[in-house]
């Protein structure tokens, strides 16, 4: 009987066990699915050492994609930065491919991030995350990598996608012609901007504290550079700005203290790599437009990942977190700058 056709096949977790332990010459491991998402995440561990293993989805990146994380990861680890990166296995080879049901997928190993999480950041982990990610830029500033990644710009984050998105707002006209206006907006206020002058380079674009793990108040690691791309590197502060604002959503922390967190962040990112004024005062418009991104990653997704929550009641309650964004940051005076 022909195998039917398939679009998203999930991996045996104790066959993958026992072709990467071959692959990497491992003893003892035991692999357990992490993550089910738009690509599947596994960890590997035997008590004395873990790894992790991600799997693509040809829907989702290409090889040529997947390529150019290998290579960017590889460049970073080389010159010093904090990032977990690819192993190679046995043969010299970081990329593996496997034969599944909807045809080839591809997967890399990488070097576990130690430590954990931490949504509320003392003044210490703010500072390590502001002097790292100043470090990262350093270095992202100055590649030119050989395999392709997705650029971030105007057309990108905020025209291309509005525009995709536009069938799941069928029942939504109002949200999305609100959406629809503050676009407008928000490149008018981009446009006022000489971001020619901005730093530029590859960006990690998903910023969030579920996107590094400290092993210490003064040591962290960053992972999961799935949405790597090229762009201004204040695209990166913006999205880490969206976990402070998240934070306030959710009372959690006061405007206040983001305000004091975000510059005690700044303050330290500024150590390792300078910012203009008008670099600063331009966060809360890529922030807006990370926010329209994220949405598209979403719709695009669909099928495979996010049906479970992707619907009206979703994007009704998405569009008023950005409506929030847009009347704390983008419709009021927003200046970190000077004094930081």
């Amino acid at each position: 009987m022909d195998i039917f056709p398939t679009q998203y096949s999930l991996l045996s977790a104790a066959a993958l066990n026992d072709v990467l332990e071959e692959l990497y010459g491992l003893k003892s491991m035991t692999s357990t699915l992490l993550i089910h998402n738009v690509s599947d995440t596994y960890i590997l561990e035997n008590g004395a050492e873990h790894y992790i293993f991600k799997i693509y989805r040809a829907a989702h990146r290409s090889l040529a994609e997947i390529r150019a994380e290998a290579e960017l990861l590889n460049i970073l680890h080389e010159k010093g930065a904090s990032v977990s990166y690819p192993l190679y296995d046995l043969k010299g080879n970081q990329i593996q491919s496997f034969n599944a049901a909807e045809g080839l997928r591809y997967g890399m190993l990488f070097s576990y991030a130690e430590g954990k999480v931490c949504q509320m950041m003392n003044d210490t982990q703010l500072a390590t995350v502001g002097r790292e990610m100043g470090r990262l830029h350093q270095l992202t500033s100055t590649i030119q990598l050989i395999h392709p990644r997705k650029e971030y710009n105007i057309n990108s984050m905020l025209i291309d996608t509005l525009e995709r998105v536009k069938p799941a707002f069928a029942e939504l006209p109002e949200e999305y012609e609100y959406l629809r206006e503050s676009n407008k907006k928000v490149m008018a206020m981009l446009a006022r901007f000489d971001t020619a002058s901005f730093g530029f380079g590859y960006c990690h674009y998903d910023f969030l504290p579920k996107n590094f793990h400290f092993e210490n108040d003064d040591k962290l690691t960053f992972f999961d550079f799935d949405f790597a791309g090229k762009g201004y590197l204040v695209n990166d502060l913006a999205s880490f700005y969206a976990h402070f604002f998240l934070q306030v959503l959710f009372n959690v922390m006061s405007q206040q203290e983001a305000d004091r967190s975000f510059k005690v962040f700044l303050k330290n990112y500024q150590k390792e790599r300078s910012l203009s004024d008008a670099e600063i005062a331009s966060i809360p418009y890529f922030g807006y437009a990370w926010w329209i991104f994220y949405m598209g990653f979403h719709y695009d997704n669909f099928e495979d990942w996010s049906n479970f929550f992707f619907g009206p009641k979703f994007l009704k309650e998405r569009v008023g977190w950005i409506r929030k964004w847009v009347e704390r940051y983008v419709d009021k005076a927003w200046d970190y700058s000077g004094n930081c």
